[in-house]
């Protein structure tokens, strides 16, 4: 099984990253879980479509442990099975915690047993890698790293705190950094800025894809790339980036 988590800020296309990936890998013949670790709950909404889904801790609070695994999965575009950890009632809680009592309620409810997914994504918010924002990097859960990034400063700035937090935790059996995903902007100098950031945190590119309205067309139709226009440039584009980053685990 591949455990990877997706960590990037907020805004950079991560979710749609992950979600085209999914829906790549699936069509590989890949047994595909990708896992919302967003307060905002909407990582798999593009699999899985507008259909109200209840988040794991939204069925903590009205169910308890009387809650089944079937309430907190969803079966999306190409099998793969969806996931939304959810957060806590506003001014309620930390974020951060509700990830971890999410993780934990999957893996008591033996989710991984019962769906055996070839390949599981953790789809992570990236501002903050702090509490239970690290909870996907820790043992048992992803054992690899994968930022997505743009050439802006503060896409930078925060592919580089979540590298420094997996160097931090490597001693701890923690996930390994797996490498930079490079979402373009098409800013300045954008492809030898995240070259730079890839060599600073002695890293590299595992791949990247290219600002397109097709992937906004998309999105508008509720649907991946790979579902909504699977002969085009992009669809060929995310389908080369999940075979990039499984080649990335070997």
């Amino acid at each position: 099984m591949y455990k990877i988590a997706v960590y990037g800020k907020g805004g950079i296309g991560k979710s749609t990253t992950v979600s085209n990936v999914a829906a790549a890998l699936a069509e590989q013949g890949l047994k595909v879980m990708q896992i919302g670790c967003d307060p905002k709950a909407d990582s798999t909404i593009l699999l899985r479509g507008p259909e109200e889904m209840k988040t794991v801790l939204e069925l903590v609070r009205e169910k308890g442990s009387a809650m089944s695994l079937e309430e907190m999965t969803k079966i999306g575009y190409g099998g793969v099975v969806c996931t939304e950890a959810g957060g806590p009632s506003p001014g309620m809680g930390c974020a951060g915690r509700g990830i971890i009592a999410a993780l934990e309620k999957l893996k008591e409810k033996g989710a991984y047993e019962t769906y055996q997914p070839d390949v599981v994504l953790y789809d992570v918010l990236g501002d903050v890698v702090c509490g239970g924002f690290t909870m996907p990097m820790r043992p048992g859960y992803a054992d690899h790293v994968f930022v997505v990034t743009s050439g802006e400063n503060m896409s930078i700035h925060a592919a580089a705190n979540i590298a420094v937090a997996v160097e931090g935790f490597k001693n701890r059996g923690y996930a390994a950094f797996g490498g930079l995903i490079l979402n373009r902007r098409n800013v300045k100098n954008e492809e030898g800025k995240v070259r730079e950031l890839a060599e600073d945190i002695h890293s590299r590119i595992v791949g990247s894809l290219d600002r397109s309205d097709t992937v906004l067309e998309a999105e508008e139709l509720g649907k991946t790339v790979l579902e909504a226009f699977p002969e085009s440039e992009m669809a060929g584009q995310y389908r080369l980036l999940a075979k990039q980053i499984l080649e990335a685990l070997q």
